[in-house]
């Protein structure tokens, strides 16, 4: 093959289909061969691989931390259950609640932030299909969320934050108790040196 035939084959576009997987087999195993052979065509291969790479790199959305929070705090509790711990039902969060009714759960060794901890982590101590509860701790913000189909609810027990509802803006410290409506805008912005740490419900609507 001449080297403008290898030319051509490069600009055909059968390199491009090969990296992200198009290729049918015949076209996958001709490219393999024109790689074994031709350096060209190897080099060709590496260069658009490495782009694809970068700009899948460049175009990643970061994981919403409060979806990867819960869902690693679901396995935990899970795991929990699977070794012996007894389900437990909180009482449920009011304007008139207290750290104290919580102390059963706020005092075990095992409620404790992981050292690895970065944006937002929680710990389930009670579920049942109508109400969840956890004890949430929030490094720097909650990203915006909607709920439609769950009341949430929030009682500061550490540090200080803002809790943004569409347009208004809440600002929390310990012992606060704050019910975000259904269907509206929110997010939290943790105004404090310290984590803040919070008892948080999800109730189904």
């Amino acid at each position: 093959m001449s080297i403008h035939d290898i030319k051509e084959y490069i600009e055909s576009g059968v390199l491009e289909m090969y990296v992200i997987g198009s290729t049918n087999k015949e076209e996958s195993a001709e490219v393999e061969r024109m790689m074994n052979e031709y350096y060209a065509v190897r080099d060709e291969v590496h260069a658009i691989s490495e782009s694809v790479e970068n700009y899948a790199m460049m175009h990643a959305k970061r994981p919403d931390p409060t979806v990867r929070a819960f869902l690693m705090a679901t396995i935990d509790y899970t795991e929990r259950l699977k070794k012996g711990e007894k389900p437990s039902s909180p009482p449920l969060l009011h304007e008139g609640s207290k750290a104290e009714d919580y102390s059963e759960w706020l005092g075990r060794s095992d409620m404790i932030l992981p050292e690895n901890f970065t944006d937002l982590h929680a710990k389930i101590i009670g579920y049942s299909r109508e109400v969840t509860t956890a004890i949430v701790w929030i490094n720097k913000m909650a990203p915006q969320e909607v709920h439609d189909r769950e009341l949430e609810k929030f009682m500061i027990l550490e540090g200080t934050c803002n809790i943004t509802i569409d347009q208004d803006v809440y600002q929390l410290e310990p012992g606060d108790f704050l019910t975000i409506p259904l269907y509206k805008n929110h997010f939290v912005t943790v105004t404090s040196q310290i984590p803040c740490k919070i008892i948080l419900q999800r109730i189904a609507a």
